[in-house]
């Protein structure tokens, strides 16, 4: 990241609010993933439906279009609410079943959604800082964790399609901001100030992704090895 360049065309998009964030908590423990209160609130359902209509206003669909979302509750509701507003067969709703998991936020879960200004103030120092641990086994995922999960996932859409469209369905806000600064080559510790707000839907613009260099290793050619100097 950023990569040389993209062969698909991508939209991300944040589910709904959930039933927890709906009550104002932080619910991150891969367990509860697929619990009913992890699926879409009624507000996060009708924010979900205006995702649905402004993937629609986009275009994004129009010559059919991979889904990708979570397989946590909230995130495949939504892909199957955005596939029936976009006129896509379920059969293109691809769960994906780790890589997309909320950011594993370790001691804040349980706690008040007001606290997440603390997590990211610890990943603007550093993006290999991680949340303090709890013992309930929810993860405690810095941002280079998350980065190295969506860096996968990206690898594996650019290698499995070629000309395609995919919407990528995240449960939270972090798996995208810090794809996102990924792509653009942003500063990952920086990665908050691009925050989604649930059911918001961005298109990944390819001009904004800045012209791949290749790096030293394979551009410096040693004429007298091993002593070699640049």
């Amino acid at each position: 990241m950023p990569p040389p360049r993209l062969v698909n065309r991508y939209f991300l998009v944040r589910a709904g609010e959930s039933v927890y964030e709906g009550q104002g908590l932080l619910r991150t423990n891969p367990v509860a993933k697929t619990s009913v209160d992890s699926g879409l609130s009624p507000v996060g359902l009708r924010q979900t439906a205006r995702a649905a209509l402004e993937l629609q206003r986009l275009g994004a669909c129009e010559d059919d279009c991979w889904i990708w979302p979570s397989i946590t509750q909230r995130a495949y509701q939504a892909a199957e609410i955005i596939a029936a507003a976009n006129g896509v067969n379920r059969s293109r709703i691809v769960p994906e079943y780790s890589f997309l998991d909320a950011r594993g936020l370790g001691a804040f879960e349980w706690k008040s959604l007001d606290t997440l200004p603390e997590v990211y103030a610890s990943d603007n120092i550093s993006p290999d800082l991680k949340p303090p641990p709890i013992r309930d086994g929810t993860p405690n995922e810095s941002v280079a964790d998350v980065f190295v999960r969506v860096t996968q996932l990206m690898s594996i859409l650019e290698t499995q399609y070629s000309g395609e469209t995919v919407v990528i369905v995240s449960p939270d806000s972090d798996n995208l901001s810090i794809l996102q600064a990924g792509l653009i080559g942003l500063d990952l510790r920086r990665h908050s100030s691009l925050f989604f707000q649930p059911g918001e839907v961005r298109p990944v613009d390819p001009s904004s992704i800045p012209e791949y260099k290749q790096p030293p290793s394979t551009v410096f050619k040693c004429a007298n090895p091993p002593s070699c100097k640049e």
